[in-house]
């Protein structure tokens, strides 16, 4: 009863107006940047977080959440019309929705997709609902020491998620942890690693890290591809699919959204993790695996549910545990601290209204998305026809004024110049970006708890291990890494990267 009762509260919330209003806004938004390859979730949220200062934190949030499961939902349209993703999540949907688009099947693709996004949506809503309660009651319990082994733990889980090379990963994660103890230690109030320049003294801001690394960096990188494109507009065909079409896809969309609820809790996991496992698991228990690839429907209906279950199970260890479990999360922590929120599982009962209000708001979100994504596909496709070189320009631009009216300060224009630079060389190396922000983030949370473990046991470092909690997480982290050193898991690992890359 008390979970009827607190959903009741969030759709009470979520319903009023604003909250709605801002709520078709993300999605929208969403869906564009998905529809639009050049720039992600991650940029762009980040590109609006120095408008949120003016919203209220419920309307916020909600704007920023409809975003990023909306993207999910975009990303599909270009990878089956085009086969380019325009988002990373849709890198499998163009294995087999371009080639059902090439056959005069677009509109089924199409239509699947949004179908199992939005049943993979709603139950992914449902089970945020269900099991966030209990879990912010158990991290209740939770200490100093408790809390810098858990982000241990999901630092450590981050590496061993992300694809390519284990010694990169690893590289990446220590790098955003350097770049987020820059500027004044609160304890002693000495400047850090600011070598003299004032700007720096309250450190780095998060706006500028992630719209270098994803914003600048990725249009930097498109430039250099050459653009081609061959939509299928005249063959979208009918959207209404078969009695045997909806047969067959169903199981795959009902494995997709399991398997995406469950993986877009782990760190480092969410939408893009969730999509490649749900093809994997479609492709290993067809009859004929030969079909993938050629334009089986299952290959869309499987990770394109997926990655819409795995986009919205992530906001789970975010609200209940405060710790972020992927590179848009991250965002949304900050997006919270902007407005005085800690996040954590204390938002459930200090502010019940946004956690219930963010949880109800999804449901509407999705079903907004639908009729978003079905009958509007003809302005989608229109949009797919505008040329790259018209609109980086004005994702710079927009960039530039986003960073820029942070501080009014021109220093971090130059510095998201200097991370977008830098984003760009990663993308060189095979490095990826995400583990830097995720370390970014929550370097200075892990500085904070490990002070705080220390002082209150009066620097004794044996309370990590003391502590049954704490001890149990960082054997969980020793074991990951044991099992990632392995050189077959690294062998694997290392292909996967370079199939996808590919």
């Amino acid at each position: 009863m008390d979970l009827l009762a607190n959903l009741a509260l969030g759709f009470q919330v979520a319903l009023t107006f604003q909250n709605i209003f801002y709520a078709f806004i993300g999605v929208l938004l969403g869906t564009l940047i998905g529809v639009l390859p050049g720039i992600g979730p991650v940029a762009t949220i980040a590109m609006l977080l120095p408008i949120t200062y003016a919203l209220r934190p419920t309307s916020a949030l909600i704007m920023l959440a409809g975003i990023y499961y909306g993207a999910q939902y975009g990303g599909s349209t270009t990878a089956i019309l085009v086969n380019l993703p325009g988002e990373s999540s849709s890198v499998v949907t163009c294995l087999d929705g371009y080639q059902m688009a090439r056959r005069g099947r677009a509109g089924q693709a199409l239509a699947i997709a949004a179908i199992g996004s939005f049943i993979a949506g709603t139950f992914a809503t449902l089970v945020v609902a269900a099991f966030a309660p209990p879990l912010a009651e158990f991290a209740l319990k939770f200490g100093p020491a408790e809390y810098f082994s858990l982000m241990v733990l999901g630092l450590i889980a981050a590496v061993v998620l992300a694809s390519g090379s284990l010694v990169k990963a690893i590289a990446m994660i220590v790098l955003g942890l350097l770049l987020g103890i820059i500027g004044t230690d609160v304890n002693s109030g000495l400047q850090r690693f600011t070598f003299g320049v004032a700007e720096m003294s309250d450190g780095i801001g998060f706006v500028v890290v992630a719209m270098g690394l994803f914003g600048f960096a990725e249009i930097i990188v498109n430039l250099e591809h050459k653009e081609h494109r061959e939509v299928f507009t005249d063959k979208v065909g009918r959207l209404r699919l078969s009695w045997a079409e909806f047969k067959e896809a169903l199981p795959a969309i009902l494995r997709g959204t399991g398997l995406g609820s469950v993986l877009g809790i782990l760190p480092g996991g969410g939408a893009l993790l969730s999509a490649f496992a749900a093809y994997t698991l479609e492709k290993k228990l067809a009859k004929d695996p030969s079909q993938f690839g050629k334009g089986a429907i299952r290959g869309v209906a499987g990770p394109e549910s997926a990655n819409n279950a795995g986009a919205q199970t992530s906001f789970i260890p975010l609200l209940t545990l405060g710790i972020p479990p992927n590179a848009v999360m991250a965002l949304m922590v900050a997006a919270m601290m902007i407005h005085n929120i800690q996040p954590g599982p204390q938002v459930m009962t200090s502010n019940p209204t946004l956690f219930w209000g963010l949880i109800a708001s999804m449901w509407i979100g999705n079903l907004m998305l639908v009729v978003l994504n079905l009958p509007m596909i003809g302005l989608w496709v229109k949009l797919l026809r505008v040329p790259y070189r018209l609109l980086y320009p004005a994702i710079l631009l927009f960039c530039c004024i986003g960073v820029y009216s942070l501080q009014n300060n021109v220093f971090d224009v130059l510095m998201t110049v200097v991370f977008g630079v830098l984003g760009w060389v990663f993308v060189k190396f095979e490095c990826e970006p995400a583990p830097l922000l995720l370390g970014f983030i929550l370097g200075p949370l892990m500085e904070e708890n490990l002070r705080r473990a220390l002082l209150l046991s009066r620097g004794d470092p044996t309370v990590f291990f003391t502590r049954p909690l704490s001890l149990g997480m960082l054997v969980a982290a020793g074991l990951l890494l044991l099992i990632i050193v392995l050189p077959a898991v690294r062998k694997t690992r290392e292909e996967a990267f370079h199939e996808e890359a590919a």
